[in-house]
Parts: structure tokens; sequence; C-alpha cells
């Protein structure tokens, strides 16, 4: 049995989630997202009066579908989570001179590269600059983190002098140089 995928999801005031197949609607406060699942065999049970929805398996579970069940499980509850409040990442960059900035529907970032890096913001998402932070806001989960993790990969953290871009709240194992490290030995 899956610890995820025998979870019972409620569903929040003014959401709906509709099953045609092996496409999932949901439909919240924030949006609309439809996902095209492997739902092999799995019925998805909605009762309407308590407002949850679960996933039960087929009778028989290979070992496809028993992998399957959690994941799509999580799947929808993401999705019933992000339309009704967006998800949100916060990236944080550290160096001399480094910015950014929201320029139509690009982000312009000056990172210590000999000309200014471009990022164009994808469908769904929005972001806002504050200072030294990038938040990134949408409804698609795995959407707002792939996006947040290119960004970051544009200027990874430098393990010497911490300069670059990390994830809010990121620990980062400085290295000792040189000086330190010949000193001890």
């Amino acid at each position: 049995m899956s610890k995820i995928g025998k979870k019972i999801l409620s569903l929040p005031p003014k959401t709906e989630l509709i099953c045609a197949g092996d496409e999932v609607t949901a439909r919240g406060p924030h949006g609309e997202i439809v996902t095209k699942l492997a739902l092999h065999g799995f019925s998805v049970i909605q009762d309407k009066d308590a407002n949850t929805v679960q996933i039960v398996p087929p009778e028989r579970l290979d070992k496809r579908s028993r992998s399957l069940w959690g994941t799509n499980t999580a799947v929808i509850a993401n999705m019933i989570q992000g339309v009704n409040k967006p998800f949100e990442k916060v990236l944080e960059f550290e160096g001399i001179g480094y910015k950014a900035e929201i320029q139509g529907a690009e982000l312009v970032m000056v990172l210590g590269f000999s000309h200014p890096v471009r990022v164009k913001i994808p469908e769904g998402l929005t972001a806002k600059v504050e200072k030294n932070q990038i938040a990134i806001f949408g409804i698609r989960k795995e959407q707002v983190g792939s996006f947040a993790a290119s960004i970051r990969k544009i200027r990874k953290v430098e393990p010497y002098k911490g300069t670059g871009i990390r994830y809010k709240g990121e620990i980062i194992k400085k290295k000792a140089g040189k000086k330190l490290a010949g000193a001890t030995a």
C-alpha cells in the first residue's frame, strides 16, 4: 500500500476537480490546470458532500500501477493546492554589483558577466524583484521549481566567497582558502 496514494485529499471551497479519461482538470480562485495523468485502471472518487477526493487503485496492482499510485495522488494534491494558493520560490543573489529587474516579460540580471543576462518569464508565472531577492509565483509547482532552478543555474554559489544565486534559506558550506588550508598543514 502506498502511504501517499491512500491519502484522502480535501477540496477547499470554490475548488472543482473534473476527471475525463486520463485528463484531470482543477479549477479554483487562481486559475485552471489541465494535466494528463497515467491513470491505468485507477478511479478517482469524489465525495461532493464531504468535499474529498481519493484515488482508488485497480484490484490487481502490478509494479507499474503501484509506482504511479502515489505519484498521481501527489500531482492531484499539488494541482488542488496551486489553484487555491499559488506556489512561491524565493531566490537570493549575493555579490558586488549583482542586481535584477523586470523589463516587460523578461528578467534582466547583472551577475558579474560582461553582459546582462536576460531570461524570458514563462507564461503562467509571475516574478517580483525586491532588493537582492527574486520571488517567482505560479499555480504549477513543477513549472515554478523548474524556472527557479534555471535562474539559479546561471550563477551557482561559489564555495569560497559565497557569491551567486541561492534559494532563500539554503545553507552553503564554505571552503577554506589556500592560506587557511596551508597554515594548518
